[in-house]
């Protein structure tokens, strides 16, 4: 990714340096929304939500962190002494990461995972990042290829939303536009917003615990635990285990 389209690196980097910084989402039926400080890509492990910290506990072996952002869950694994990798498409996030003391950060597209930099035993994909499976198609081709990079016993930690829980309007009739389109209510076409920079569009997937049940139907994973985040309504974490083909 180029320097201007960096827009999410950006607003890491000056964040770090002690900059208030709100990040902004644009979506592609034109809503511009703040997503709110850039600050909790920071948030240490004692400031964490409870749901969060009881999560964390899940992980064993050797953790691949997808979309690692600033690196605050990489960071609180690796002071736990865990051997932790942590990748995002973005090269200024994984410069805040290295900077931030994280040993093992890489610049590596979550579709470009590499099967022998494995095996993995627990792939974090907290923060929501199980949006980043970004469609049904796209997030079934994603779960083969960690099942492929992982051990056979791995697991994954993942963070998602329930979409039906928000009722504003503007954001009702997208799930209904979605609908209409054959795209699952939750699926957002999206870019960030920072000063100048605008990143590319992505894909970005907020899955109901049925739908995620349904994303994993017929693959290697199987959801068998999940932990309710008491403060945000719908949003919760998810214990995807590996299963014998």
């Amino acid at each position: 990714m180029t320097d201007d389209r960096d827009a999410f690196g950006h607003l890491l980097w000056d964040c770090l340096a002690g900059q208030d910084v709100i990040e902004v989402i644009e979506r592609d039926d034109g809503f511009i929304g703040a997503a709110g400080s850039a600050r909790r890509y920071f948030t240490p492990f004692r400031d964490w939500a409870p749901h969060e910290r009881r999560a964390i506990a899940w992980a064993r072996g050797r953790v691949l962190d997808i979309g690692c952002g600033a690196g605050r869950h990489a960071l609180h694994l690796q002071e736990q002494g865990f051997a932790v990798t942590g990748i995002d498409l973005s090269p200024l996030a994984i410069s805040v990461c290295r900077r931030r003391g994280l040993r093992d950060a890489q610049v590596v597209d979550i579709t470009q995972v590499n099967p022998n930099s494995g095996p993995w035993d627990t792939l974090l994909l907290l923060g929501a990042n199980l949006g980043l499976a970004g469609s049904v198609a796209t997030g079934r081709a994603l779960l083969a290829r960690l099942a492929e990079v992982s051990s056979a016993d791995a697991r994954m930690i993942a963070e998602s939303r329930d979409p039906s829980v928000i009722a504003e309007p503007l954001h009702v009739a997208y799930r209904e536009a979605n609908a209409r389109r054959g795209r699952l209510p939750g699926q957002l076409t999206l870019r960030i917003r920072y000063h100048k920079r605008v990143t590319p569009w992505f894909e970005y997937l907020f899955l109901a615990k049925g739908e995620l049940d349904g994303l994993l139907a017929g693959t290697q994973w199987r959801a068998t635990q999940h932990l309710d985040d008491e403060a945000e309504p719908g949003a919760y974490i998810a214990l995807i285990e590996k299963v014998a083909p």
